[in-house]
């Protein structure tokens, strides 16, 4: 019988080479690329490594899948570098937005099991009015909540900012009629949360590990910190090298508070992929536009500039993922951002293939473009809609 272990390589780019063993993944001496051309791990680790070095990334983890599988996992640069102590496979690092898609897929759960209506109005499932709750009392005398579904607080037609304190008055407001276009709402996955956790009467943390990350073999990843993560973790950096420590999240948060590490999500992904605890038609939903993208750029979502660049490849918003089309099929993507932490996956349907990028970097959004365009072959991908600018581009 072939054995599937793979040694994990962490590239260090100034201290060396360290190896070690970590979760049972298939080693490929090439990993096939988008346009059917192959790369080898030598390459890939070269690639990696300059453009880390070029841009000042602290630490990356890098996995590519072919087939629907992992095939490629390694981490590179340091989740300590005043220690200079390596990132690791299982190192904890923030999920951010990656956070979303997880409690994603628990929700589509519930909806299959008939707890949940993607079209029935969310206030229907609180036992009080929702402006009764002390968070959503600047809602009072607006109607319009009545209209969020949870599909809108999905695919981010909630008509939420991203954040309330973003506005002048830090209050929470109902920006544009509830479903007529997209604008990226972290309130509207966090209203979401409330309806999950009222309705389910379980604490959103307790339904992440039963039904998302013990399934999975996820196994250190949760929702809020914990003490066996003390051993393996990675500080976030900021622009110029500066720690900003681990993210201890105490208090789970559906919208990014989120712990995992480059090992685990990669089997999130994988699950996505493979249709793994969802029905087909709930995964061919998920994974559906269920509203096209006109915004000129995805952050500010509250912006009202338009532009029809990116109709050519279709952009819309599945539920909680983003989507594209190429002349290989269907791609869906999410990004992760916080002060410290980068992340972005992309996965393209049809071929099956897909890239996982972690950073624990305030700098790793300024290598996404040339690690999809030389590791993966994607060339489209709507880097100038998505804000990531490449790290050598005019200033």
């Amino acid at each position: 019988m072939k054995k599937w272990i793979i040694g994990i390589l962490i590239i260090v780019a100034t201290a060396g080479c360290h190896s070690r063993e970590s979760k049972p993944f298939p080693n490929a001496s090439s990993i096939k690329r988008l346009d059917g051309s192959a790369i080898t791990p030598s390459e890939i680790d070269e690639t990696v490594s300059r453009l880390m070095h070029a841009a000042k990334v602290t630490g990356a983890g890098i996995t590519i899948l072919n087939g629907g599988k992992i095939v490629y996992l390694k981490t590179y640069g340091f989740r300590d570098l005043r220690k200079s102590s390596p990132l690791t496979p299982d190192s904890v690092m923030s999920a951010a937005s990656f956070t979303k898609v997880a409690f994603a897929y628990l929700v589509l759960q519930l909806v299959e099991e008939g707890i949940f209506a993607l079209d029935k109005p969310v206030y229907q499932y609180l036992p009080k009015p929702l402006p009764e709750y002390s968070h959503y009392s600047d809602l009072d005398g607006d109607p319009r909540y009545k209209k969020i579904t949870t599909r809108m607080l999905l695919d981010h037609t909630s008509g939420f900012p991203n954040w309330r304190r973003f506005n002048d008055d830090k209050k929470l407001h109902i920006h544009f009629e509830p479903g007529s276009r997209f604008a990226y709402s972290g309130e509207g996955i966090a209203l979401l949360q409330l309806i999950v956790e009222t309705v389910t009467k379980r604490p959103l943390a307790d339904l992440m590990r039963e039904r998302v990350f013990q399934p999975l073999a996820m196994t250190r990843t949760s929702m809020v910190w914990s003490w066996r993560f003390e051993g393996d973790h990675a500080n976030g950096y900021d622009e110029q090298e500066n720690s900003l420590g681990p993210q201890r999240r105490w208090k789970a948060d559906s919208a990014g508070s989120m712990l995992t590490t480059p090992a685990d999500f990669a089997l999130f992904v994988q699950a996505i992929l493979e249709g793994q605890r969802l029905r087909k038609e709930s995964r061919e939903l998920m994974l559906s536009p269920q509203i096209q993208i006109l915004s000129k750029h995805e952050f500010p979502p509250l912006s009202t500039e338009t532009t029809d660049e990116n109709k050519p490849i279709r952009l819309s918003y599945g539920l909680a993922w983003g989507l594209y089309w190429t002349p290989y099929g269907k791609a869906f993507f999410k990004e992760g951002h916080d002060d410290g932490w980068r992340n972005y996956t992309v996965c393209f349907d049809d071929a099956k293939i897909g890239m996982v990028i972690m950073t624990n970097s305030s700098n790793g959004e300024g290598i996404y473009k040339e690690l999809l365009e030389t590791l993966l072959k994607n060339t489209y991908t709507p880097i100038e809609w998505e804000g990531f600018t490449p790290y050598n581009a005019p200033r």
